[in-house]
């Protein structure tokens, strides 16, 4: 039975992969779906601690570990301190890089100038509107938009602290089509293999079959492959 951690983005929570744990589950597979504490005082450093806690509590040794936008920083970190634990990391549009660099650093310069503007006195980001996410179905941009919460900036400028470890586990990078950032880049940088999904940046809210099937495909060791 394959462990899969799924660990949601910026302005999301665990209720982010709703439609695709059962996709999982449905196989016999135990999904697991952290939420992140979001608050004034939170940087990339707890979230971390977070995903390794939950990784801690998993009887499997092996999990894929999934981590969406933001999370792709968190899960690699997770997965550099827990080497022994992960089986796989799975980027789903994902951000990622080297030590040393934060989100706002592998975001082009308008990206963290408009973070900044956008933190309230508190650290706070208030959530983007869904059609950001490209999330246009009037449904489901209202069933998202209820749910959207506050980010802490400091989770943006914080540093990635990686070892090395991390980078001894396979990968594999999930971008959808069309891009809006360069997640392709940043996973075939690491040397994972990169997967296209059509879709919005919230692909698993928009298309949870076709996030599952390459989660499924990950853990059974297939080769996943997307049109």
């Amino acid at each position: 039975m394959t462990t899969y951690v799924l660990v949601h983005g910026a302005w999301h929570g665990g209720w982010a992969w709703e439609r695709v744990a059962p996709l999982l589950t449905a196989t016999g597979a135990h999904v697991v779906t952290p939420d992140l504490t979001h608050d004034r005082d939170v940087g990339l450093a707890d979230h971390v601690d977070e995903v390794v806690a939950a990784l801690d509590a998993v009887t499997d040794p092996g999990a894929v570990l999934v981590g969406h936008s933001y999370a792709g920083l968190v899960v690699r970190q997770a997965a550099d301190r827990r080497p022994d634990r992960v089986a796989h990391v799975v980027l789903v549009d994902g951000w990622a890089g080297p030590d040393g660099a934060s989100l706002v650093d592998l975001a082009p310069g308008w990206f963290g100038e408009a973070m900044a503007a956008a933190a309230g006195p508190d650290g706070l980001i208030a959530p983007p509107p869904p059609a950001s996410y490209g999330v246009t179905d009037p449904d489901d941009a209202e069933w998202l938009r209820r749910r959207l919460r506050t980010h802490a900036l400091r989770t943006f400028t914080e540093p990635t602290r990686l070892t090395g470890a991390v980078d001894r586990l396979p990968g594999t990078g999930v971008h959808c089509v069309p891009g809006t950032f360069p997640f392709a880049r940043f996973a075939a940088d690491l040397g994972y293999r990169t997967l296209p999904v059509e879709g919005p940046h919230d692909v698993p809210l928009t298309d949870p079959r076709a996030v599952a099937d390459v989660l499924l495909a990950v853990g059974s060791e297939e080769a996943p492959t997307l049109g």
